[in-house]
């Protein structure tokens, strides 16, 4: 059974600079693969010649994007969120993800996502 897992990355940058690396196959395309094609609300993410397809399923502008992975087994675990939270009081940028991986792959998957998150950074020029 796949565990569910958030990771949260404060990040110094605008939501809607921020968004569209998160919404858009070009944005995608600079941190979270190597390349994004999208038809529809179709989503084919490239990585070393394989291909996963996603459903950009919910999202709101500047708040939160979900994709929903068309091959999944799981109905209830087959999905990643980013979403964009702004501290009232400091008024810093979070980027909290919400995604799933097997007991045994959780840390792979989170030394994933921190190295993911370094791209992104530096796409973001932060």
């Amino acid at each position: 059974m796949r565990l569910k897992y958030e990771l949260e990355y404060t990040l110094n940058c605008s939501p809607k600079v921020l968004f569209s690396r998160l919404s858009t196959p070009e944005g995608l395309g600079e941190w979270f693969a190597e390349d994004v094609n999208v038809e529809g609300d179709i989503f084919t993410f490239i990585w070393n010649k394989s291909e996963l397809k996603a459903r950009l399923s919910a999202f709101k502008e500047n708040k939160f994007v979900r994709f929903e992975w068309l091959d999944a087994d799981d109905e209830e675990s087959n999905y990643f969120e980013f979403k964009i939270n702004i501290e009232e009081l400091s008024g810093s940028l979070a980027l909290l993800i919400t995604d799933f991986a097997e007991p045994e792959e959780k840390e792979d998957a989170i030394s994933l996502w921190n190295s993911q998150i370094e791209d992104l950074k530096r796409a973001l020029g932060i």
